[in-house]
Order: structure tokens, then sequence, then C-alpha cells
């Protein structure tokens, strides 16, 4: 295919426009007389705005606008300059008065007005500038406009329109200068171009920038008439390089042929079209206020989207077949291309005469025409002539061809819409930046509320610790003054016996004949003797009024009254008996006291050293001593001498004082691993549950409470608990009281059954662990060092059960929510609260299960300082142990920078 100068500025420079170096001809506007502005713009994305008087829609009153055509002269080439040496040009222009004179012969010529009248010397530049520029400014303002060449083959259409200007960047077409302009007023961020380009070849229409799409129909929208071409290919338009890439490739894909007028006609109509879609903002809009009409409020403009096309046409050049030569295909390409060119003109004839019919559906040029022509496009036309007089006719063809398309008149119209997108985008960045900003705001509260906290916090404990240490400084004071009266009142003690007593009554008393202890002793054991007696003839009437009843019974012989009567006697005897026996072990336990006290006096005087007359007032250590020496302690000895059966008869006894006695025996007795079975098969068990839950006094469940925790110790008692209802009967005595000393008592319980791998699941779902942790709210420290022990206990059963494979998940002591707690107290001043506490961090720590969560709950920070600062080496070494186990633990403090 050749390659032609004049079409695309490469191979020979035939026929080619020389431009004028420096014209003073006068540039007058081609723009229509379009209504000022209302928001003129002097940035280049935002150049221009909507005037206020244009229609905001399609269907709206427009704007009149006629089409502009401007009319441009080739200069002559080298053959029309050897042919035609004798001849003068056919035309003659007067640019200044925008006139165009075609000679008949030397005498006549006929006179044309156009809207531009452009000589052979003028620049591609003021070419674009009176013909183009006015078109791309209507489309940046939302309107269509077209840009249409046309004129006889070989007078410049393509070089107008098509030519890159890659050489030569003065050379550049309309189409290049177009898109140069619509980049530099438009904004990338907000607005978008996309291009299609096709040309009309033999009535169908091909993709130039996909040849393979050859037959693209037309659609046209019954509502509106709009004409779409759905199946063209559309490119977006980012710069000027990737439009030139663009263009280069339509242009190697356009068909053209070599004939007797031009050596590379174009045989197809190039069809560039370029869609801009920009967002702007409507007007904004006063709202009157109620007192009087001036405005107050400006409602905020809405976002709009103006959708607007431009369409640049490279019509293929009329030829007459006896001139161009033109035979085979390429006469039947001529004839389509004077075919479609010539519905053109129908159609254009129809709009200037204002026919009533306009056959626009005759070809499919002026089916895409149809908005350009009558429509509602911005449309300029340049057509281009020759000066050769041997082509006289078809230049003055092209001059009325232009006479009659300045007739046509369209109506403008602006195409918006409200943009959805735009505003949605615009409020979710808003949405965005409230979300941050109260994010911010709630930070910054929460960051003062927790500084509030801790502020508060430091100061309670500072007057804890402040009022602490006051009263152990008042408790330390009242017990050296209560120290220094004892010893006061032991020295006046031994004073007066030294003053008052002999040595005769000394000896006495060290051989136990005194009349003190030895009197109070056979005192004692004449009234159990007399009890004793009494007892045995409690039961020699009891058995004789039974065979009394006997008798009574078979002879048939007195009356209901007399059973009746009889019942109630014995009834009476045998609570008589009842009472009597509880009396006599109350006076056993007495006489066994006083025997040890006595037998303690002895060996005082015996020894001489301190010269205390009374054992009363030995020191607690001398007893503790005695005790371990083996010999055996009043309440066992009980044990041993009244039996389990009936101390723990005595808890039913209706004497509240036996009962606190009794309950108060057995403690102690279960205290000794050696009677815990003996008073589990007796039922002492069973008891002391039945008066924790039958009685509200504090003594009572104090002491209870005590017993079954010293029967907790043993792991079949503690299944027995469970079985029993005991975890549920000692949370709920958790919850009740408020005595120290009974809460230690529960918590020493509790924290007992929890080092029993089997209760752990029935712990929890008879709330033991959370009344376990619900007794902190004491802040006693023996009730929280016996929290603490439960806690550990627990922890150490979960990691057993883990590392066995009997247990996976979470511990049940985070989801009770205790690592708080756990954490908080970690550093605990007590010694044992902290030793516990950090036993149950190194067992948590070693199921990968609860990392995360200890690593939320700052549990990782108490574990690092357990490895440095704990002042035992075996919990060290096992926290240490577990963190270099741990992979997320190991991967936290690599991202923290710790090292251990």
């Amino acid at each position: 295919m050749a390659s032609n100068g004049y079409r695309n500025g490469t191979g020979t420079n035939k026929g080619a426009i020389k431009p004028l170096a420096s014209s003073n001809i006068r540039s007058s506007s081609f723009k229509s007389r379009l209504p000022p502005s209302s928001n003129p713009s002097t940035g280049s994305a935002l150049r221009r705005t909507s005037s206020a008087s244009f229609t905001t829609a399609t269907g709206g009153d427009g704007v009149p606008g006629r089409v502009r055509v401007a009319v441009r002269l080739r200069p002559r080439n080298a053959e029309e300059s050897t042919a035609d040496a004798d001849f003068a040009d056919c035309v003659e222009l007067q640019p200044e008065l925008k006139r165009l004179k075609l000679r008949k012969n030397n005498w006549e010529s006929e006179t044309y007005e156009f809207d531009e009248v452009l000589t052979e010397f003028a620049s591609q530049k003021r070419v674009y500038e009176v013909v183009a520029k006015p078109v791309v400014e209507s489309v940046l303002d939302g309107y269509n406009g077209t840009v249409m060449a046309y004129g006889q083959t070989g007078t410049g259409k393509t070089f107008t329109l098509g030519r890159l200007g890659e050489e030569d960047t003065s050379a550049r077409g309309i189409m290049v200068r177009s898109m140069e302009e619509i980049l530099a007023n438009v904004s990338p961020e907000t607005d978008s171009i996309s291009v299609s380009y096709l040309q009309l070849y033999m009535e169908t229409i091909q993709d130039l920038l996909d040849p393979a799409n050859d037959n693209i129909s037309i659609v046209e929208d019954p509502r509106t008439g709009d004409v779409s071409l759905p199946g063209a290919t559309h490119v977006e338009i980012k710069d000027e390089q990737s439009f030139l890439e663009l263009l280069r490739l339509g242009e190697a894909h356009r068909i053209a042929a070599n004939t007797k007028l031009n050596t590379e006609s174009s045989r197809s109509h190039a069809i560039l079209m370029v869609h801009v879609k920009r967002s702007v903002l409507g007007e904004e809009v006063a709202i009157p206020s109620e007192s009087d009409k001036s405005s107050h409020f400006v409602k905020p403009p809405k976002p709009l989207v103006r959708k607007s096309k431009l369409v640049l046409v490279d019509l293929a050049g009329s030829e007459r077949v006896q001139k161009s030569g033109s035979e085979g295909h390429m006469l039947e390409e001529a004839k389509s291309i004077n075919l479609s060119l010539s519905a053109l003109g129908k159609c254009i004839n129809a709009l200037a005469e204002n026919s009533a019919h306009v056959p626009i559906r005759d070809s499919k040029l002026t089916r895409l025409l149809r908005d350009s022509f009558g429509g509602t496009a911005r449309t300029s036309l340049i057509v281009t002539i020759g000066p050769s007089p041997r082509h006289r006719g078809e230049t003055a063809s092209t001059i009325l061809f232009g006479q009659r398309a300045m007739k046509v008149e369209n109506m403008l119209r602006i195409k918006e819409e409200f943009d959805y997108k735009s505003l949605a985008r615009r409020l979710e960045i808003q949405l965005d930046k409230l979300i941050a900003e109260n994010e911010r705001q709630q930070k910054a509260f929460d960051d003062e509320v927790e500084r509030i906290n801790l502020e508060a916090q430091n100061r309670v404990s500072e007057v804890e610790r402040n009022f602490t240490d006051a009263l152990e400084k008042e408790r330390l004071k009242c017990q050296m003054e209560y120290m220094e009266s004892v010893k006061k009142l032991e020295e006046k003690m031994i004073e007066n016996q030294r003053k008052h007593l002999h040595d005769g009554f000394m000896k006495d008393k060290c051989n136990g004949e005194g009349p003190g202890f030895s009197e109070d002793i056979a005192e004692v054991k004449k009234l159990l003797e007399k009890e004793t007696h009494m007892r045995k003839e409690a039961e020699k009437e009891v058995n004789k009024l039974k065979s009394q009843l006997g008798q009574h019974m078979d002879a048939g012989a007195g009356g209901d009254a007399e059973i009746l009567k009889l019942q109630i006697a014995l009834e009476d005897e045998v609570h008589q008996k009842k009472k009597l026996e509880e009396e006599i072990i109350i006076l056993r336990s007495q006489m066994l006291q006083l025997t040890f006290e006595a037998d303690q006096m002895r060996r005082c005087l015996a020894r001489g050293g301190s010269g205390n007359a009374y054992p009363g007032l030995d020191s607690p250590m001398s007893q503790v001593r005695e005790s371990l020496s083996g010999n055996k302690t009043p309440v066992s000895a009980l044990f041993d001498q009244v039996g389990v059966q009936k101390i723990l008869d005595l808890l039913e006894s209706e004497d509240a004082n036996v009962r606190i006695h009794a309950v108060k025996v057995v403690a102690n007795l279960a205290a000794e691993e050696a009677n815990q079975e003996r008073i589990v098969e007796a039922g002492g068990l069973t008891s002391l549950l039945m008066l924790l839950r039958s009685y509200e006094d504090e003594t009572f469940r104090r002491v209870a409470a005590g017993a079954i925790a010293n029967l907790a110790m043993n792991e079949a008692n503690q299944e027995l608990i469970m079985v029993q209802g005991g975890i549920s009967l000692l949370s709920t005595t958790a919850s009740d009281a408020e005595d120290p000393q009974t809460l230690r008592m529960v918590a020493g319980a509790i924290a007992n059954l929890c080092g029993n791998d089997k209760l752990q699941v029935t712990l929890r779902s008879e709330g033991g662990i959370k009344a376990l942790l619900g007794m902190v709210r004491c802040r006693h420290p023996d009730v929280l060092s016996q929290v603490a022990r439960g806690i550990a206990n627990f922890a150490k059963c979960e990691s057993r059960a883990s590392t066995n494979g009997i247990r996976s998940g979470r511990s049940l002591l985070i989801d009770e929510g205790a690592l708080p707690w756990i954490v908080q107290n970690a550093n605990n001043d007590a010694a044992p609260i902290r030793r516990h506490i950090e036993l149950a961090l190194c067992h948590l720590a070693q199921h990968e299960a609860n990392a995360k969560d200890m690593i939320n709950g700052g549990a990782l920070w108490e574990l690092v300082r357990i490895t440095r600062d704990c002042s035992r080496e075996d919990i060290r070494s096992l926290a240490r142990r577990t963190l270099n186990s741990s992979l997320l633990f190991r991967s936290e403090m690599r991202r923290l920078r710790i090292e251990l």
C-alpha cells in the first residue's frame, strides 16, 4: 500500500500544504454564541463549568447551534503545476471577507460565503483553532460534538484530520490536537476518556483496533434516539503517547488504494469516537429563612456526571470513475463511497429545506451521523477543495454541499446525570474520616479513663498501704502493751504466791496432795461415778418397764391409756439417758483436760525453772514440745475412750453448745490422717455437710468448713464430697459468707478439691471455680493465699491432662475469667500468694492453646519476670522451659525483642 505524504506525513511531499511561517491573516472566532458560563474557572482540569441557562437533561430545551462550515484550499501539487501552468486557479479566496469566488470563465464567477475561509497557507494550528477548538470546548462542557472533513479525493481531508506530525509537530492534525486539549483539561482522578476507532467500508462497520471485529451493528435507543456501537472496542486513554499508538494502529488497518487522482486514496470513511466522562458539582441552592427572603443556608451542590462524545469523521473522497480510473473491486468501492456520500447529501438537503422526512436510514453513514446533523451535537464541517480548473465540477459540488450544510440547525443539549458513584465514594471517604476521627477520640478517651483509673488505683493502693502500716503498727503496739500487762500480772501473781504459800504447801502440791487439783479431780470422779450409777439405774428401769410392757401386752390387760403412758415414760427415759450420755462425754473431756493440765503442772514444778504455780500459764511453745514428745492430746484420748460414733451423735444434739463443742472435736480429729477414714466410715462427712447446709451461724459454718477442708486432703474423700453435693454446697457458702476465717476454710476445701484430676469439669459446672474466684473480694491475705493455691492446683491438673492428650482447647480458668486476676497478683507482696500464682502461670503457659490469650492479657511479661526475679530456682527454670517450648511465645518475644 503506497504511502502519501499529504495523508500521514511520510513518503513524498507531493501535494502537501505549505504552512505559512509568519502570517498576518486575522484569526476570526469560529465558536457559536453560547450563553456565558455561570462560574468560569482558570484551572486546566476544571477549566469550564456549565452555563446556568443550559438544560441539564437530555430531553429538555436546548440551545440552537447552526452547523459551522469552513473551506480549505489545497495548494497545487507538482502534476497540477505542470499540467495547469497556463491556466488560473478555478477559485479565488477572500479570507478577510470570508468569501470564495468560483470562476466560470475569465469574466464570470460565483461568490459564496462561509464561516471561515482558509487559504493554502493556513497552518494546521489555525485550522484547529477556527474549526475544531470550539467543538472540543463544547465537548468539555458536556455537549456532543462532531468535526467532519468532506471533499474530493486528494484534496487533503486526511492531512487535515489525521496527520500525526511525528517528524514535524506543527503538522499535527485535528485528531491529535483535540486529544491534547482534552487531556489538558480533565482530571485523571475524577474524569475518564475512552476512544473507539472505526471505518465504514462497503456499508460494513469495521473495528480498526480489532480487525477481526469486522461487522459491528448499530443500536438505537428507542426513547432518546441515541446511536451506539456496543460491539466496538473502547480503549481508555491516559496520555498522549498511548493515543498516538492507537492512531498508528488504526491507520495501519485502514483500507486505501492507489488511483489516478491520489496515490493513497482512502476507500473507507474513518470515524474516531472520543467518549468523555467528567465529574462536576451542580449549583449551590440557597435555602431562604422563614423570617425573610434572604438566604442564610446553602444546600451543598449535587455531584453530576457529564457524558459527552466527540466524533471526528474523515470521509472518503468523492470521485468520478472516468478521472480516478477505478475498475474491478475498486469500482465497487467507489460506488459504495459515492452512494453513502449521496445519502448524506440527501439528508442535509432535507434538513436545510425543513423537509418532513429525512432519509437517515438510507445509509449506515447517515445513521452514525444522526446526532451531528439535526441532532443535539455541535458540528463543524471543513470542506477541502483543489485549485485545478480541470476539477471545477467536483469543486463546485463540494462548495454547494458546504452551503447546504450551513443551513442545518442543531439543538445543543448537555447530557449529564446524577453521579451516584461519585457521591457514594465521597460519602465513603467522609465516613472513613469520621470513623477514624471517632476512633482517635475514643482512643484518647479510653487512654484518659485508663490514666484516671490507674491514678485512682495507685491512690487507693497507697491509702491501703498506709492504712495497713498504721494498723500493723497499732496492732504491734497493742500486742506489746498486752504482753507487758501479762508480764506484770504474772510477776505480781508469782510474788503473791511466794508471800502466802509455804514450802510444805509447795511440797504437797508437787506430790499432788494439795487441796487444789486433787479436790477437783476427786469431785469430778464422784460426779462421774454418780452419773454412771444413775445411768445403770436408768437402764434397769428401762428394762423393767419393757418387761412390764411385754407382760401387759401378753396378758391383754391395761388399756391404750396405760400403753401410751408407758410409751411416754419410756421416751422420757431414753431422752434422759441420751442427755446423761452427753454429759458423761463432756465430763470425760473436761476430766482429761484437767488431768493434762495437772500433768503439765507437775512437770513444771519438778523442773522448778519458772516457779509458775498454774499450769495454764505455761507458754505455747512448752505445749508444742509436750505434744511432740509423743504423748496423746486430750482430743485423741477422748477419741479412743468415747468412740467416734458417740462424738458424731453429739452433732445432732439440741444443745447449741454441745453441737459446737462436738464440731470442734471432729475438726481437730480430722486434722490427723489416721482418724479421717474412721470419721468418714461413721458418717461424719455427711453430718458435716448437713451442718453446713442447715445452719447459718458463722461459727458452725467456719468449724464445719474447716473439718471438710481437712477431710478433703484425702483423694478418696474428695470424690465422696463431690458425690454428696459438697462442691455446690461449698460454693453457696462462699457466696454467702463474709467472715475471713470462714472464707479461708471454704477456700482451703475447694483448693484441695482442685488438685483432683477427675473433678475438673465438675468443679466448673457446679460453680466451684467461680466461687473460688469470687472469694478474692475479701482481700484477706490468708483467703487470697488459699485462692491462689487452688488456681495453681487446677492449672497443674489441666497441664497434666493436656500433656497426656486427655483434654484439648483453652483452659477452663481462662474461660471463667481468672487470667486478669492471676496477672494482677503475679507479683503480690505476700510470698505464698506470689509463689502459687507463679506456678499457675507456668502451668497455664505449657498448653499452646492458652498462649494467645496469655499474650493478649499481659501474662507474657509476668513469665519473663519470673525467669529473672523469682526467688525459687525450680520455678525460674520451669518458666524458662515453658517460654522456649512455645512457638507463639517465641515469636512474640522476637517481635518485642525480649531475650531470656
